[in-house]
Protein backbone atom coordinates (compact mmCIF):
# COMPACT_ATOMS: atom_id res chain seq x y z
CA UNK A 1 0.00 0.00 0.00
CA UNK A 2 1.28 3.07 -0.59
CA UNK A 3 -0.15 6.98 -0.28
CA UNK A 4 0.62 10.60 -1.83
CA UNK A 5 -0.42 14.31 -0.48
CA UNK A 6 -2.36 15.95 -3.28
CA UNK A 7 -2.78 18.62 -0.75
CA UNK A 8 -1.79 19.77 2.98
CA UNK A 9 -3.21 23.44 3.49
CA UNK A 10 -5.96 24.21 5.93
CA UNK A 11 -8.71 26.22 5.78
CA UNK A 12 -7.86 27.92 2.57
CA UNK A 13 -5.64 27.42 -0.44
CA UNK A 14 -2.32 29.68 -0.55
CA UNK A 15 -0.52 29.68 -3.28
CA UNK A 16 2.81 31.98 -3.99
CA UNK A 17 6.22 32.03 -3.65
CA UNK A 18 6.05 31.32 0.21
CA UNK A 19 4.02 27.57 0.16
CA UNK A 20 5.87 26.39 -3.53
CA UNK A 21 8.27 23.66 -1.01
CA UNK A 22 5.06 22.05 1.48
CA UNK A 23 2.37 23.36 -1.00
CA UNK A 24 -0.72 25.32 -0.82
CA UNK A 25 -3.41 23.06 -1.62
CA UNK A 26 -6.07 22.18 0.45
CA UNK A 27 -6.59 18.61 1.93
CA UNK A 28 -6.56 15.68 -0.62
CA UNK A 29 -4.74 12.03 -0.01
CA UNK A 30 -4.56 9.43 -2.92
CA UNK A 31 -3.92 5.58 -1.61
CA UNK A 32 -3.31 3.04 -3.88
CA UNK A 33 -3.50 -0.91 -2.55
CA UNK A 34 -0.99 -3.34 -4.02
CA UNK A 35 -4.14 -4.19 -6.21
CA UNK A 36 -3.72 -0.86 -7.62
CA UNK A 37 -7.51 0.03 -5.82
CA UNK A 38 -8.05 4.09 -5.81
CA UNK A 39 -8.88 5.57 -2.34
CA UNK A 40 -8.64 9.28 -2.22
CA UNK A 41 -9.27 10.82 0.96
CA UNK A 42 -10.99 14.34 0.79
CA UNK A 43 -11.80 16.40 -1.70
CA UNK A 44 -9.91 19.89 -0.90
CA UNK A 45 -8.23 21.53 -4.12
CA UNK A 46 -5.92 19.28 -4.59
CA UNK A 47 -7.79 17.05 -5.65
CA UNK A 48 -7.56 18.81 -9.20
CA UNK A 49 -4.24 18.10 -10.04
CA UNK A 50 -4.88 14.15 -8.73
CA UNK A 51 -7.44 14.51 -11.54
CA UNK A 52 -4.84 15.37 -13.84
CA UNK A 53 -2.86 12.39 -13.30
CA UNK A 54 -5.85 9.89 -13.36
CA UNK A 55 -6.66 11.13 -17.11
CA UNK A 56 -4.18 9.41 -18.12
CA UNK A 57 -5.76 6.34 -17.41
CA UNK A 58 -8.42 4.78 -19.44
CA UNK A 59 -11.07 4.17 -16.65
CA UNK A 60 -11.33 5.53 -13.45
CA UNK A 61 -12.80 3.83 -10.43
CA UNK A 62 -12.38 5.70 -7.03
CA UNK A 63 -13.86 5.41 -3.62
CA UNK A 64 -13.59 9.00 -2.44
CA UNK A 65 -13.71 8.95 1.30
CA UNK A 66 -14.78 12.53 2.83
CA UNK A 67 -13.98 13.37 6.48
CA UNK A 68 -16.31 16.42 6.34
CA UNK A 69 -17.80 19.15 4.29
CA UNK A 70 -16.35 22.19 5.54
CA UNK A 71 -15.47 23.88 2.30
CA UNK A 72 -11.11 23.39 2.30
CA UNK A 73 -11.86 20.15 2.45
CA UNK A 74 -14.81 19.55 -0.46
CA UNK A 75 -14.31 22.75 -3.08
CA UNK A 76 -12.07 20.98 -5.38
CA UNK A 77 -14.39 17.97 -5.87
CA UNK A 78 -16.24 19.78 -8.95
CA UNK A 79 -13.23 20.42 -10.66
CA UNK A 80 -12.15 16.29 -10.18
CA UNK A 81 -12.49 15.83 -14.21
CA UNK A 82 -13.34 12.61 -13.67
CA UNK A 83 -16.79 13.17 -12.89
CA UNK A 84 -17.33 14.44 -16.50
CA UNK A 85 -16.35 11.54 -18.41
CA UNK A 86 -18.85 8.68 -19.37
CA UNK A 87 -17.54 5.19 -18.22
CA UNK A 88 -15.96 6.43 -14.95
CA UNK A 89 -17.22 5.12 -11.54
CA UNK A 90 -17.03 7.50 -8.64
CA UNK A 91 -17.98 6.65 -5.46
CA UNK A 92 -18.45 8.96 -2.56
CA UNK A 93 -18.78 8.14 1.40
CA UNK A 94 -19.46 9.97 4.32
CA UNK A 95 -21.13 10.55 7.33
CA UNK A 96 -24.79 11.75 7.84
CA UNK A 97 -25.13 15.54 9.37
CA UNK A 98 -26.67 16.08 12.07
CA UNK A 99 -27.85 19.09 11.58
CA UNK A 100 -29.97 18.88 8.00
CA UNK A 101 -30.63 15.38 8.41
CA UNK A 102 -29.06 14.82 4.80
CA UNK A 103 -25.54 12.34 4.15
CA UNK A 104 -22.95 13.09 1.68
CA UNK A 105 -24.72 13.89 -1.16
CA UNK A 106 -25.81 17.21 -0.13
CA UNK A 107 -21.85 18.42 -0.24
CA UNK A 108 -22.22 18.02 -4.25
CA UNK A 109 -25.62 18.75 -4.50
CA UNK A 110 -24.94 22.08 -3.39
CA UNK A 111 -21.76 23.26 -4.81
CA UNK A 112 -23.21 22.40 -8.31
CA UNK A 113 -26.25 24.61 -8.13
CA UNK A 114 -26.09 26.94 -10.96
CA UNK A 115 -25.60 30.57 -8.52
CA UNK A 116 -21.93 28.32 -7.55
CA UNK A 117 -20.79 26.29 -10.61
CA UNK A 118 -21.85 26.57 -14.82
CA UNK A 119 -22.56 22.51 -14.89
CA UNK A 120 -25.50 21.40 -12.64
CA UNK A 121 -25.33 17.58 -10.95
CA UNK A 122 -27.46 16.15 -13.74
CA UNK A 123 -24.77 16.82 -16.17
CA UNK A 124 -22.30 15.15 -14.69
CA UNK A 125 -21.50 12.07 -17.15
CA UNK A 126 -19.67 9.65 -14.54
CA UNK A 127 -21.47 7.06 -12.67
CA UNK A 128 -21.59 8.38 -9.35
CA UNK A 129 -22.98 6.77 -6.08
CA UNK A 130 -23.28 8.03 -2.88
CA UNK A 131 -22.77 6.06 0.58
CA UNK A 132 -23.73 8.00 3.96
CA UNK A 133 -21.37 5.24 6.71
CA UNK A 134 -21.62 5.52 10.56
CA UNK A 135 -18.49 5.34 13.07
CA UNK A 136 -17.33 2.05 13.28
CA UNK A 137 -19.09 0.66 10.24
CA UNK A 138 -16.41 -1.50 8.42
CA UNK A 139 -16.15 -0.41 4.54
CA UNK A 140 -14.52 -2.81 1.98
CA UNK A 141 -12.53 -2.14 -1.12
CA UNK A 142 -11.16 -4.78 -2.75
CA UNK A 143 -8.26 -6.01 -0.35
CA UNK A 144 -8.81 -2.57 1.58
CA UNK A 145 -10.72 -2.04 4.60
CA UNK A 146 -11.99 1.00 5.80
CA UNK A 147 -13.12 2.30 9.31
CA UNK A 148 -14.25 5.30 10.27
CA UNK A 149 -14.32 7.21 13.79
CA UNK A 150 -15.89 10.26 15.28
CA UNK A 151 -13.88 12.73 16.13
CA UNK A 152 -13.85 16.55 17.81
CA UNK A 153 -14.67 19.41 15.15
CA UNK A 154 -16.92 21.81 15.15
CA UNK A 155 -18.85 19.81 12.52
CA UNK A 156 -19.64 16.20 11.98
CA UNK A 157 -15.79 15.06 11.07
CA UNK A 158 -15.07 11.31 10.73
CA UNK A 159 -11.32 10.16 10.92
CA UNK A 160 -10.39 6.88 8.40
CA UNK A 161 -8.24 4.14 9.69
CA UNK A 162 -7.20 1.98 6.32
CA UNK A 163 -6.25 -1.18 6.58
CA UNK A 164 -4.53 -3.05 3.71
CA UNK A 165 -1.57 -5.50 2.61
CA UNK A 166 -0.53 -6.06 6.21
CA UNK A 167 -0.05 -2.26 6.44
CA UNK A 168 -2.22 0.98 8.06
CA UNK A 169 -2.82 4.47 7.44
CA UNK A 170 -5.13 6.75 10.18
CA UNK A 171 -6.35 9.95 8.61
CA UNK A 172 -7.84 12.12 11.08
CA UNK A 173 -9.00 15.32 8.89
CA UNK A 174 -9.64 18.08 10.95
CA UNK A 175 -9.01 17.35 14.65
CA UNK A 176 -9.00 19.02 17.97
CA UNK A 177 -8.29 16.78 21.26
CA UNK A 178 -10.80 17.16 23.30
CA UNK A 179 -10.62 19.70 26.74
CA UNK A 180 -12.78 19.79 29.70
CA UNK A 181 -14.81 23.01 29.31
CA UNK A 182 -15.32 23.03 33.38
CA UNK A 183 -13.19 23.80 36.41
CA UNK A 184 -11.48 21.41 38.50
CA UNK A 185 -13.90 22.37 41.30
CA UNK A 186 -16.85 22.75 39.07
CA UNK A 187 -19.28 19.69 40.00
CA UNK A 188 -19.90 18.71 36.42
CA UNK A 189 -15.29 18.45 36.14
CA UNK A 190 -15.19 14.96 36.89
CA UNK A 191 -17.89 13.61 34.59
CA UNK A 192 -17.22 15.46 31.86
CA UNK A 193 -13.30 14.24 32.34
CA UNK A 194 -14.00 10.84 32.35
CA UNK A 195 -15.73 11.12 29.45
CA UNK A 196 -12.58 12.93 27.35
CA UNK A 197 -10.79 9.60 29.25
CA UNK A 198 -12.89 7.62 27.34
CA UNK A 199 -12.98 8.99 23.91
CA UNK A 200 -8.86 9.12 24.10
CA UNK A 201 -9.31 5.34 24.71
CA UNK A 202 -11.12 4.63 22.35
CA UNK A 203 -9.02 7.38 19.40
CA UNK A 204 -5.77 5.36 20.99
CA UNK A 205 -7.63 1.81 20.53
CA UNK A 206 -8.38 3.31 16.68
CA UNK A 207 -4.99 4.46 15.61
CA UNK A 208 -2.83 1.59 17.83
CA UNK A 209 -0.16 0.30 15.48
CA UNK A 210 -0.98 2.01 12.41
CA UNK A 211 2.16 2.22 10.05
CA UNK A 212 1.34 6.16 8.91
CA UNK A 213 -0.57 8.41 11.24
CA UNK A 214 -1.54 11.36 9.65
CA UNK A 215 -2.63 13.94 11.57
CA UNK A 216 -4.04 17.64 12.05
CA UNK A 217 -1.38 20.01 13.57
CA UNK A 218 -2.30 23.38 12.67
CA UNK A 219 -1.11 25.11 15.31
CA UNK A 220 2.10 25.49 17.93
CA UNK A 221 0.85 24.68 21.93
CA UNK A 222 1.95 28.96 22.40
CA UNK A 223 -0.67 29.66 19.26
CA UNK A 224 -3.38 26.85 20.57
CA UNK A 225 -3.85 29.66 23.91
CA UNK A 226 -6.14 31.78 21.66
CA UNK A 227 -7.45 29.32 18.70
CA UNK A 228 -9.09 26.78 21.87
CA UNK A 229 -12.37 25.37 20.52
CA UNK A 230 -11.72 26.45 16.92
CA UNK A 231 -11.55 22.72 16.35
CA UNK A 232 -7.75 21.92 15.09
CA UNK A 233 -4.52 20.26 17.05
CA UNK A 234 -1.30 21.49 17.40
CA UNK A 235 2.27 19.42 16.92
CA UNK A 236 2.71 18.67 20.60
CA UNK A 237 -1.03 17.01 20.43
CA UNK A 238 -0.15 14.42 17.38
CA UNK A 239 3.06 13.27 19.20
CA UNK A 240 1.28 12.81 22.12
CA UNK A 241 -1.71 10.77 19.78
CA UNK A 242 1.40 8.94 17.79
CA UNK A 243 2.89 7.93 21.18
CA UNK A 244 0.12 6.88 22.95
CA UNK A 245 -0.89 4.68 19.96
CA UNK A 246 2.70 3.39 19.24
CA UNK A 247 2.37 4.60 15.45
CA UNK A 248 5.36 4.15 12.71
CA UNK A 249 5.57 7.01 11.48
CA UNK A 250 3.77 10.73 11.69
CA UNK A 251 2.75 13.13 8.93
CA UNK A 252 1.98 16.46 10.57
CA UNK A 253 -0.92 18.01 8.34
CA UNK A 254 -3.28 20.74 7.31
CA UNK A 255 -0.53 23.72 7.63
CA UNK A 256 -2.00 26.83 8.90
CA UNK A 257 -2.93 29.47 5.46
CA UNK A 258 -0.36 31.89 7.13
CA UNK A 259 2.19 29.78 7.59
CA UNK A 260 5.41 30.01 4.99
CA UNK A 261 7.80 27.08 3.90
CA UNK A 262 10.71 28.64 6.03
CA UNK A 263 8.39 28.89 9.29
CA UNK A 264 7.59 25.11 8.71
CA UNK A 265 10.86 24.04 8.83
CA UNK A 266 11.83 26.05 11.83
CA UNK A 267 8.97 24.34 13.83
CA UNK A 268 10.08 21.09 12.12
CA UNK A 269 13.42 21.60 13.90
CA UNK A 270 12.63 23.03 17.03
CA UNK A 271 9.90 19.46 17.11
CA UNK A 272 13.15 17.26 16.35
CA UNK A 273 15.07 19.42 19.21
CA UNK A 274 12.90 18.96 21.89
CA UNK A 275 11.92 15.69 21.31
CA UNK A 276 15.48 13.50 20.95
CA UNK A 277 13.70 10.36 22.61
CA UNK A 278 10.77 9.38 19.70
CA UNK A 279 10.85 5.77 18.54
CA UNK A 280 8.81 6.80 15.36
CA UNK A 281 9.75 9.18 12.66
CA UNK A 282 8.22 12.49 12.17
CA UNK A 283 7.54 14.35 9.21
CA UNK A 284 6.15 17.28 7.33
CA UNK A 285 3.37 16.22 5.21
CA UNK A 286 4.39 17.59 1.80
CA UNK A 287 2.18 17.95 -1.69
CA UNK A 288 3.87 15.61 -4.12
CA UNK A 289 5.67 13.11 -1.58
CA UNK A 290 4.96 9.44 -2.17
CA UNK A 291 4.80 6.95 1.01
CA UNK A 292 5.59 3.05 -0.15
CA UNK A 293 4.43 1.63 3.44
Amino acid sequence: MKFKFWGVRGSIATPGPSTVIYGGNTTCIEIRTDNDELIILDAGTGIHRLAQELLKQASINAHIFMTHTHWDHIQGLPFFSPIFITGNQIKIYGGLDPVTGQGIERALNVQLQYSYFPIREAELNASIEYKTIKPGELITIGSATITPILLNHPVLNLGYRIDCDGKSIFFTGDYEPLYNIYQANNSEYANYQSFIDEKQQEITLAVKDVDALIVDSSYTTAEYISKKGWGHGTYDSAIRLASLANTKKLFFTHHEPTRSDRQLELIYQELLHNNPNLTYQIMLAKEGIEILL
